[in-house]
């Protein structure tokens, strides 16, 4: 019987690196992760809807190390961002994170981290316990047929912010490179990041 993390891999499509030995130095989920990354270096499950990044140059998509770094578009979070190792993505930018001893979701607009589990292989049962919510599914397929495969590169992004009020329908929604796409949501989300609901916010945008 495969387990999750076996499953996911199944449905995996494409290779976005070259065949590379990764190795973190440490066990837990960063292990899990440099085996993952050593047996298929950066792909996509479910179309584009799930992103795994590559480690190392050449290459399709970001690269796990500069993703990571504080000049890519972490320096927009003011530090919520920084400690939080980004793995990976949804389409709408959603991160797959590794953070301590637990791997979680970082939400772009508001910093909010949500702990999925202890390793990949509780994400990756996560992501297919419901793919059509958790990996972003049935929104990224309706996209595509409308308006073509998104390369690589590209996430979505709410013109309306979701945290905001927007709806998650394909005319509120505009493709943008994958790290302007982060970037242009940073300040928003540490304007946004930790308040209650409801909460009325005088927005600064520069």
């Amino acid at each position: 019987m495969l387990s999750p993390l076996e499953d996911l891999l199944t449905r995996a499509q494409g290779r976005l690196g070259q065949d590379a030995q990764v190795d973190f130095g440490v066990g837990g989920a960063f292990g899990e992760l440099a085996a993952l990354l050593s047996g298929r270096n950066g792909f996509t499950v479910f179309g584009s809807a799930v992103q795994v990044y590559r480690a190392g140059t050449p290459g399709a998509g970001p690269e796990l190390g500069e993703w990571n770094t504080g000049e890519l578009w972490k320096d927009t979070f003011g530090g919520l961002a920084d400690d939080v190792f980004c793995f990976g993505q949804d389409v709408l930018g959603t991160q797959f994170g590794i953070l301590g001893e637990q791997v979680v979701l970082f939400d772009p607009e508001t910093a909010d981290v949500e702990v999925i589990g202890k390793s990949l292989q509780d994400w990756a049962a996560w992501l297919l316990a419901d793919p059509q919510a958790n990996a972003t599914v049935g929104l990224t397929v309706d996209w595509e047929r409308t308006h073509g495969r998104l390369s690589p590169d590209q996430r979505l992004v709410p013109l309306r912010f979701l945290a905001l009020g927007g709806e998650l329908e394909l005319d509120n929604l505009v493709v943008k490179e994958a790290a302007e796409a982060m970037r242009v949501r940073g300040p928003i989300a540490q304007q946004l990041h930790d308040l209650p609901d409801g909460a009325e916010i005088d927005l600064n945008v520069e």
